[in-house]
């Protein structure tokens, strides 16, 4: 299975940073990827966060169009049940076309305190979540007058249906008949992995998350497939990491293993929130491991592959071996707190790492 590359940004950065320079940074980030040839780019996006401040991955990738030619731009993730359909639908179509038919449509049930922002609170978002899918399917397949009904949305256009001067009618995407469907996961027991799997979609498994949440995504995913009639072929599955190359080690434990770097940082945010919910076991290599692994410094250690480049290749190639033959590697994009560091890893990832990746997956 040829192995791809491709690049993640949720992004996260220190809060008291100047807003439109966070922005300038991450369109600059992908930008690069883009030059360095990665395969595809995720962008997330919050609505209530001060850390992860793209608020609109839509409006992001289109900022895109015109300075990133080659790569496919994902929304990572588009939280729908946001979002009336009709609204996601529209939006997400006209997206695809300004990006040539590039767009890679990530979804996902949103997080806590965006629900809480918008008083979505108390509802099974999760379900929600499949429910709007089905609603833009049926958008972009059907012809008007839709009638679209649900427990949570309902969509109609009979009453305004002109088709000589096209009122009423959905745009449709570029891409026949849409982009192609990725969700995420972070649980290893997530039903999301085998549902994907079942639907011939594709997913990414979380920068964050340990080598045996991978393994079950891997799994399942694959049973999906299989349980649909499809190859088992996993190629449709992404790993999402956090990734630092330097010439030499020194350098690379200075910024990428210190605790008060941007490696740091985005770990003891991350490690925040999913203690909210007593997620932190999801972060381990394997359920059975004791909570000192849970520390800072381990798990800086454990989860971000650091180096030389020869090192992260050899990392890189391990890590699969463990977890099982996934697609794509995600670069994860952290806060450019060194912009030549940070630009430069993303050069000796492309261009000195992922040849002796691929050479060994081919």
């Amino acid at each position: 299975m040829k192995l791809k590359l491709g690049f993640f940004t949720q992004p996260v950065h220190p809060p008291t940073r100047v807003y439109g320079d966070v922005l300038q940074e991450d369109r600059e980030a992908v930008v690069l990827a883009d030059r360095l040839g990665f395969d595809e780019a995720f962008i997330g996006e919050h609505l209530a966060d001060s850390a992860e401040t793209i608020t609109s991955s839509l409006a992001f990738i289109a900022s895109l169009a015109d300075r990133c030619p080659s790569i496919a731009l994902g929304t990572g993730v588009l939280a729908l049940p946001n979002y009336h359909p009709v609204m996601a639908a529209a939006q997400v179509a006209m997206v695809d076309h300004l990006v040539g038919g590039r767009l890679l449509l990530g979804v996902g049930p949103g997080v806590p305190p965006d629900a809480e922002a918008i008083g979505d609170t108390g509802v099974d978002r999760n379900r929600k979540l499949l429910e709007a899918i089905e609603h833009l399917l049926a958008l972009w397949t059907r012809a008007a007058p839709y009638r679209i009904e649900g427990q949570f949305y309902r969509t109609t256009t009979e009453r305004s249906l002109n088709p000589d001067i096209g009122v009423g009618i959905v745009v449709k995407p570029l891409q026949v008949p849409h982009p192609p469907i990725v969700i995420t996961s972070i649980r290893p027991d997530s039903a999301g992995p085998r549902m994907a799997g079942s639907r011939d979609w594709t997913g990414i498994s979380a920068s964050y998350v340990g080598a045996h949440v991978v393994r079950s995504h891997i799994a399942r995913y694959a049973a999906g497939r299989a349980e649909a009639g499809l190859s088992s072929d996993t190629a449709g599955w992404r790993l999402a990491r956090s990734i630092f190359v330097a010439e030499d080690q020194a350098t690379t434990l200075r910024y990428a293993h210190s605790e008060d770097g941007p490696y740091g940082f985005y770990s003891r945010v991350m490690m925040t929130k999913l203690a909210v919910f007593g997620g932190l076991g999801l972060m381990l290599d394997h359920p059975e491991q004791q909570d000192v692994e849970l520390s800072l410094k381990r798990t800086l250690q454990r989860l971000v592959i650091a180096g030389t480049p020869e090192s992260v290749a050899d990392q890189l190639l391990a890590l699969r071996r463990d977890v099982g033959p996934f697609g794509t590697l995600l670069y994860t994009g952290h806060d450019w707190a060194d912009r030549a560091l940070s630009r430069r890893s993303m050069e000796l990832m492309a261009n000195e790492v992922w040849p002796r990746v691929a050479a060994a997956t081919d």
